[in-house]
């Protein structure tokens, strides 16, 4: 903050005391310079997360934040953004909200972070929503489908990543009215905001009574075996998926020691084809996610984003396992990126929102950003997926979601340039 002084000592008096009184006087001086907004300095800027590096999300989403670190040290070898590296700070919350809060308030108050980015998880992330608000901390791509992240009027630092669960869900519950007609539909769901938004969705499409049947799960229980039984029982053709990954291979699985084959269209958040191999087995995988059905709106398979991606992954961070975590970190690093370099030479929290909420900001999706003043959700499109003899890929059909209408529309991949390095 900038301050002037503005108090004058006036004396008449010509004693050796009035003359040191009037030396120790304030005099006008220049306007100071506007103190750096925190976390930024001349030679870096230093931004925060927290992560599920342990617990029980820990197997699905831990390598998240390592892709985005691995991108921003790519980045920073380049040279940075304007002429600043990005130090990455990531706090292991054991996916427990009482944990997430405790971190959160270190990188705020201790790490003095200029932004919270892609914090990960709906419980998790919903505890230091508030927190985050009443510090004016940006808070930064959101690692989680929940329409919570966009409400604007109340959170206008917040910001989401993932396409939302109601649009998954109405993208999918399309794609089986146009390619599947006539088949008996079904969800299973978890039982919380994932799967009813996600079902929200699906009946947007088909209608409040297109569904067979509806089941729902608890994460704390690694039995699925009654849901699985009741959709058999009800008829259940196509069984549309809310679930993380680990929920999606259960269900597969225990829908096969069951002798039950039906189609499986999954949310992007449990539909990340290497890592459902990991689950099933490479000897059964591929065979049970033959013509899965998934949703995403990242690069993926033969794409150049992808194959720069990759390379960054052996160069900076040590050759990981590459699958749909590693492009997610990486994406989340680069609209991070470009949204600092629109910031300006000097970025101020301020100016880092005002990126963002101007429109103007690109990615690296296949379907345009949603992002403005009145909108906080990055995508409101999703294109299909499909496994295909141990590939999985777009298919070409991509769906456009609003709060009334789903609508068939053409993909819009963004190109490749400058190496990935968002220019100024």
């Amino acid at each position: 903050m900038s301050h002037h002084r503005t108090s004058r000592c006036v004396a008449a008096a010509a004693t050796a005391l009035a003359v040191a009184a009037l030396a120790a006087c304030s005099v006008p001086e220049p306007e100071a310079e506007a103190a750096a907004a925190p976390g930024v300095t001349d030679t870096t800027v230093t931004v925060g997360t927290h992560q599920p590096l342990t617990g029980p999300a820990a197997a699905g989403y831990s390598s998240i934040s390592a892709a985005t670190k691995a991108y921003f040290d790519y980045v920073n070898d380049k040279g940075g953004i304007n002429g600043r590296t990005i130090e990455y700070v990531v706090k292991d919350d054991g996916y427990n909200p009482a944990t997430t809060q405790t971190v959160v308030r270190e990188l705020v108050q201790e790490d003095e972070v200029f932004a919270v980015l892609n914090g990960l998880g709906t419980p998790t992330h919903s505890s230091v929503l508030d927190f985050l608000h009443q510090n004016e901390v940006p808070d930064l791509f959101v690692a989680s489908g929940s329409t919570g992240w966009n409400e604007p009027e109340t959170y206008p630092n917040t910001f989401a990543f993932n396409a939302d669960y109601v649009t998954e869900g109405a993208a999918l519950g399309q794609y089986a009215a146009d390619e599947l007609t006539g088949k008996a539909a079904c969800v299973l769901g978890q039982d919380d905001d994932f799967g009813t938004e996600f079902l929200e969705g699906v009946e947007l499409a088909l209608g409040a009574d297109g569904l067979t049947d509806v089941q729902t799960y608890s994460v704390s229980n690694q039995d699925v075996t009654a849901q699985i039984g009741a959709m058999k029982a009800a008829g259940c053709e196509v069984v549309m998926l809310a679930t993380v990954n680990g929920f999606t291979a259960l269900a597969i699985g225990t829908a096969a020691q069951l002798g039950w084959f039906p189609r499986w269209l999954s949310s992007s958040s449990g539909g990340d084809y290497p890592t459902l191999v990991g689950f099933l087995g490479e000897e059964n995988g591929p065979k049970l996610l033959q013509g899965f059905v998934s949703t995403n709106y990242l690069p993926m398979a033969d794409d150049e984003w992808v194959e720069l991606f990759r390379q960054i992954n052996d160069d900076h961070n040590g050759g990981a396992p590459f699958d749909g975590n590693t492009i997610y970190g990486m994406s989340v690093g680069y609209l991070f990126a470009e949204a600092l370099a629109m910031a300006g030479e000097d970025p101020t929290r301020e100016s880092l929102v005002e990126a963002i909420e101007s429109g103007k900001l690109v990615g690296n999706g296949v379907v345009p950003l949603a992002f403005g003043p009145d909108d906080h959700a990055a995508f409101r499109g999703v294109g299909i997926t499909m496994v295909n003899e141990g590939v999985q890929d777009f298919v070409g059909t991509t769906y456009s979601v609003d709060a009334e209408t789903v609508e068939a529309v053409e993909p819009q991949p963004v190109p490749l340039e400058n190496e990935g390095v968002p220019a100024p």
